[in-house]
């Protein structure tokens, strides 16, 4: 038997939490390891600093949940409704967000490592600061999120929608960005050209898996070029898109 205490004073018991109407329930701090929270309706519910670990809320409405700080490390979130929620510094360590509805989410800080965010919806969601180290981001919605100083190292973009998403000061360090669309993506150039995917960032070029500097790659692209199998012809076509970025870098750090 669950005892929840309602943001209105009330107490109410449940015999499970699967499926529960929990709207505006008090459950900050609460214990909810392994809880079995499927299909519940936690709109709007507080769930500051609750220890969610390994719990299932799939499918689950959590649309404007205040999640902030809470540890939801593992937990199952397939098809949850995060829309609006408040997640702010939460822990989602390897959490399933699989297909997951977190447009205008807040994720500030968030500790988002190797988390699965395949097909997700994170349309003008917020990750400024956002921990999405190797974190799978498969054909992910990312429209006009803001992604400012996120950490995005060895993170799989592969197939995300990016457009007019804000990357500015984003370490792309070994991301994956092959197929992603980048169109008006603020803060980042990308060339897709005969040999490897490449993309600029903050002064920073990564083609194929070698990741230099702007000012590196102006200097040594031609014997880089050769020394990965590059032809004459593809690495005067690369040598373009460096020249290109580094007159960007020029601009940035002369503004």
């Amino acid at each position: 038997m669950y005892k929840i205490k309602f943001l209105n004073g009330i107490m109410k018991e449940f015999r499970t939490l699967r499926g529960a109407d929990l709207r505006g329930a008090d459950l900050r701090g609460a214990d909810l390891i392994f809880a079995d929270l499927r299909e519940a309706d936690l709109y709007k519910v507080d769930l500051r600093k609750a220890d969610l670990r390994k719990a299932n809320l799939r499918e689950a409405n959590l649309r404007y949940a205040d999640l902030g700080g809470a540890d939801l490390s593992g937990a199952d979130l397939r098809k949850a409704n995060l829309s609006g929620a408040d997640l702010r510094k939460a822990n989602l360590r390897k959490a399933n967000l699989r297909e997951a509805d977190l447009r205008e989410a807040d994720l500030r800080e968030a500790y988002l490592y190797k988390v699965d965010l395949r097909k997700a919806n994170l349309r003008y969601a917020d990750l400024r600061e956002a921990d999405l180290r190797e974190a799978y981001l498969y054909k992910v919605d990312l429209r006009k999120a803001n992604l400012r100083y996120a950490d995005l190292r060895k993170a799989d973009f592969s197939g995300a929608d990016l457009r007019k998403a804000n990357l500015s000061g984003a370490d792309l360090r070994e991301a994956d960005l092959e197929g992603a669309n980048l169109s008006f993506c603020k803060g980042v150039v990308a060339f897709n050209g005969s040999k490897h995917f490449a993309v600029y960032s903050g002064g920073m070029l990564q083609i194929g898996c070698e990741y230099h500097s702007v000012m590196d790659w102006i200097d040594n692209y031609e014997k880089l070029g050769r020394e990965d199998g590059y032809d004459e012809a593809q690495i005067k076509r690369y040598g373009s898109f460096i020249e290109m970025c580094f007159n960007e870098y020029v601009r940035e750090f002369a503004s």
